[in-house]
């Protein structure tokens, strides 16, 4: 659907949030309208059908999808989620937004996204296992580690990497282990890719607070979402002295105003007995004040840490907000209305894809070490990938104060125009 303008309108709410913050910014730099136009829309978009047997032995067919936005810099790079809101529209609008995350950081990569829509919580590992190989199966004609580099996402992790890894490379003939990224450890991963995202988020936060002249020991911090992203960003921010008030996952939010043993947040989620993955059910026990998971946005604190899912900060809740700095650790955690209302109360917000792209430079990280078939140590991993988000930050933050505009429109101009003058460069005909 597009308007009178012929500008896609879309009714999925991480779509159209990357659709206006594109055509926001490209119209400020005045970008050629047919440039606009190409890269308002995915390069690439494919439906598949995943049939399962399920351990009852009936039949379920779910719905998958794998977009590719752009390969104009590279292969497209993006996350596989397994989720019941997965639709093709949602990773149309996260692949948009993992091309600008890409370009952002200077990467060879493109973007692209996928998943299926699903309710992995009430599967068994026998289910995701068939379910990940059929839909791997029937991805597998657009994966590969110069056209689409698939990694984890929301409820998927190496495991389900190596499932559909292995099960392309069956089809392939020959082993292949640049073709995904996010793989265990022992098996052609890389130490720090699992800490890369929240490590990146926290290096951003540090170089935000060099440049003010902020003292880590005196600042205040609020991390709503307790998963792989959140909980390290938490960990790497409390080592360095910020005071952690709040932490919350799906059970709740925990609130300590003197603050937050992350340490023991750790080590109660994994020894915890009883308990159900990694969640912090109890957790008030150690400490703690337990208040409903959404209340975490009003906490009083410095930097508020949304590392949950999207649309958090939104009209109805953005001005409950007391933070005066946000740095955003999920994807479309904030909504365009809601920005609006945090600029006017003067919140300096540092975008997802220049926050959390240390992911995805992670994984980038990753592909090149499986490309040579060498592994660099955990060390030098971590100061590369802390070295290119601290000058990404700066890039972003250098070009938002010349040009008095916010880091989002910022980072967002700076990443269309990498795109933009390849595509160029290169002609419609792709």
């Amino acid at each position: 659907m597009v308007d009178e303008n012929g500008r896609r309108i879309a009714n999925n709410l991480i779509l159209n949030t990357a659709l206006h913050d594109f055509y926001a910014a490209a119209d400020e730099m005045h970008l050629d309208e047919g440039l606009i136009q190409i890269l308002s829309y995915p390069e690439r978009r494919v439906d598949v059908s995943v049939p399962v047997t399920l351990d009852d032995g009936s039949v379920k067919v779910f719905q998958g999808f794998r977009v590719q936005h752009s390969t104009a810099l590279g292969p497209s790079k993006g996350g596989i989620r397994y989720a019941m809101d997965v639709s093709g529209q949602e990773c149309e609008g996260l692949a948009m937004l993992m091309t600008w995350k890409c370009s952002l950081a200077g990467i060879p990569y493109g973007g692209g996204k996928g998943g299926i829509c699903c309710d992995p919580t009430h599967m068994s590992r026998n289910e995701k296992e068939r379910m990940s190989r059929t839909y791997g199966a029937r991805i597998a004609p657009i994966i590969g580690r110069w056209s689409d580099v698939p990694a984890p996402d929301m409820y998927t992790g190496g495991q389900e990497m190596v499932w559909i890894m292995d099960t392309i490379c069956k089809m392939l003939g020959h082993f292949e282990p640049a073709m995904l990224t996010g793989k265990p450890i022992d098996y052609w991963g890389a130490p720090g890719r699992v800490e890369a995202t929240g490590r990146g988020l926290a290096a951003c936060a540090f170089e935000f607070m060099r440049i003010k002249g902020f003292d880590p020991a005196k600042m205040t911090a609020a991390v709503q979402g307790f998963g792989n992203v959140g909980s390290y960003a938490a960990k790497i921010l409390s080592e360095a002295g910020v005071k952690i008030v709040a932490i919350s996952d799906t059970t709740g939010a925990y609130y300590n105003p003197n603050g937050i043993n992350i340490a023991k947040a750790f080590e109660y989620m994994n020894t915890e007995p009883g308990k159900r993955g990694r969640k912090l059910t109890g957790f008030e026990k150690e400490g703690c004040e337990k208040i409903p998971g959404d209340e975490i946005i009003g906490v009083k604190c410095d930097i508020f840490c949304p590392c949950a899912a999207q649309g958090v900060l939104n009209q109805d809740t953005a001005d409950k907000l007391k933070a005066k700095y946000v740095f955003e650790g999920a994807n479309s955690p904030t909504t365009p209305e809601a920005e609006d209302i945090l600029n006017d109360k003067g919140v300096i917000l540092v975008p997802d894809f220049l926050a959390n792209a240390g992911g995805v430079i992670g994984s980038y990280f990753e592909w090149a070490q499986n490309l040579q078939g060498f592994t660099w140590t955990e060390e030098e991993y971590n100061n590369r990938l802390v070295k290119l988000m601290k000058d990404n930050f700066c890039k972003v933050w250098d070009f938002a104060e010349a040009k008095k505009v916010t880091m989002r429109r910022s980072a967002y101009m700076a990443a269309i125009k990498r795109v933009s003058d390849i595509v160029e460069l290169r002609g419609v005909y792709l």
